[in-house]
């Protein structure tokens, strides 16, 4: 087994493009460094400068590795949301110019109310059936052999809440109905949980389709509290859904254990979803996160 630690924007407030108050990309980079990380996701479009020739100057003079981006798209119906699809590929041509190795999908969040209404409450019921699942199902294939035919990228699929794969059914089917040579799983610890989920049993069910992962926190009682009072993710995220990694509920030791089970080979990104106006102090929290990795053995 061979984890390597990345981190991500999204430990800094920035977590969707149009996110308000996110600091410079600049200042975001170098903290990243002076925590100790050696690598960082793409980050929402244009967050990071989508100039090749300046980013890998930037990365390269932090020790940064470039590995990745969360792209979501609206795999019921690409077309629904053109720029968004044209933005996904656009990311895939610029990580493919860049060195990286992995596209991380997912599909567009909040895009039906319904289900961002109910995300981590998720019921039978609330879920694609027929033939749109088959839409969807066959859409994800279709992303993930063209990012490699035409840009040598491999996929993952980020399960994530307020989308339309969330559940551990929702998953399981997922993984049961994609093609497996084109479509692996982004295990989002976090996300898992909050879909109502163990992270821990997931992985042992996904086993080799993870092939990515996202270390992320997540506290089972603040959770119990955002559903019963029926909160969105916006405001699960102000109340500390999701603290620094050790100050919540997963089991990332045993996680640790599964993995070296499988042999994973791969890189791991700390995420630690955060909103900039909460004063919170990102970069003494991506230390502490990566303390807490070095602890129990993982970085």
């Amino acid at each position: 087994m061979e984890i390597r630690i990345a981190t991500a924007p999204v430990s800094w407030g920035v977590l969707l493009k149009d996110t308000p108050h996110v600091p410079p990309w600049e200042q975001t980079l170098d903290e990243i460094q002076q925590a100790g990380y050696t690598g960082t996701e793409l980050g929402p479009y244009s967050y990071l400068p989508l100039d090749q020739d300046l980013l890998k100057v930037e990365l390269d003079q932090r020790g940064l590795t470039l590995l990745s981006a969360y792209v979501p798209i609206n795999l019921r119906d690409p077309q629904l949301r053109p720029d968004e699809y044209q933005e996904g590929l656009t990311t895939a041509r610029f990580l493919s110019q860049m060195g990286c190795e992995w596209l991380v999908l997912s599909d567009a969040l909040f895009v039906d109310d319904h289900r961002a209404n109910r995300a981590g409450r998720i019921r039978p019921e609330d879920g694609l059936s027929g033939a749109d699942w088959q839409r969807f199902v066959q859409n994800t294939d279709d992303i993930a052999r063209r990012v490699l035919d035409e840009f040598g990228l491999k996929t993952v699929y980020h399960p994530h809440v307020g989308a339309y794969v969330e559940s551990p059914q929702e998953v399981d089917r997922f993984l049961a109905d994609t093609d497996s040579d084109f479509v692996g799983l982004c295990l989002d610890t976090a996300h898992s949980m909050y879909g109502g989920d163990d992270p821990v049993d997931l992985c042992r069910r996904a086993g080799s389709r993870v092939r990515y992962l996202h270390l992320k926190e997540c506290d089972r009682a603040t959770l119990e509290e955002v559903r019963a009072n029926e909160w969105d993710y916006f405001r699960a995220v102000e109340v500390g859904v999701f603290p620094e990694l050790g100050q919540g509920s997963v089991d990332f030791a045993g996680m640790l254990e599964v993995l070296k089970e499988l042999d994973y080979q791969g890189w791991a990104v700390v995420e630690q979803d955060i909103l900039p106006e909460t004063g919170a102090d990102p970069l003494a929290s991506a230390r502490r996160n990566l303390d807490f990795l070095q602890e129990i053995g993982v970085a």
